[in-house]
């Protein structure tokens, strides 16, 4: 196992077992616009970017392994919680999976941004249902919201941003020199 690999993959477990955690202790929580979300939200959002990482570092099977030992770790603050969220992290990275494998080849950004859009869909939906939460219009945004916006859009305009000056395709001069 190589060192990033060896990071991403106890990011993914770390970033699922916080997801757990935090919405063990906190339930739901205004995210502004009247929306509401679990507290882990954002922490489960990192999750579905940490696992393309894990994938592209160590292989399908490591994520798999992530998810069971984020589910193990949740066990001891919420079984039910642990439960709920085994069954839909590994429904929706699945789904993630199909997505991200075949438009790896067409551009890191392009497969998460996609892959990530259809993971979270199907981890909200199947999360809130299993773990008794509330399906309306202001969770199920909140949810998207969270992992969509804060959690995979920043992080990939920064990575892309971070490639494109190492690269050399930002122009050092100011607008207008």
């Amino acid at each position: 196992m190589n060192a990033r690999g060896s990071l991403a993959l106890t990011a993914y477990a770390a970033s699922i077992t916080a997801a757990n955690y935090l919405t063990t202790r906190y339930g739901m929580v205004p995210v502004g616009f009247g929306l509401t979300t679990t507290a882990g939200t954002f922490a489960a959002g990192a999750a579905l970017l940490c696992r393309d990482v894990v994938q592209d570092a160590l292989g399908r099977a490591w994520v798999l392994a992530g998810i069971a030992t984020g589910a193990a770790l949740t066990l001891v603050t919420s079984p039910a919680l642990a439960a709920a969220s085994a069954a839909s992290f590994l429904v929706a990275e699945c789904a993630d999976m199909t997505v991200y494998t075949p438009l790896r080849s067409r551009g890191w950004a392009k497969a998460v941004i996609a892959s990530n859009t259809v993971g979270a869909i199907v981890d909200t939906l199947l999360f809130l249902f299993l773990a008794g939460f509330p399906i309306t219009a202001s969770t199920v945004g909140g949810q998207l919201a969270g992992k969509l916006a804060w959690a995979t859009l920043l992080p990939v305009a920064a990575v892309v941003a971070v490639r494109q000056v190492r690269r050399g395709h930002v122009s050092r001069h100011p607008v207008g020199a």
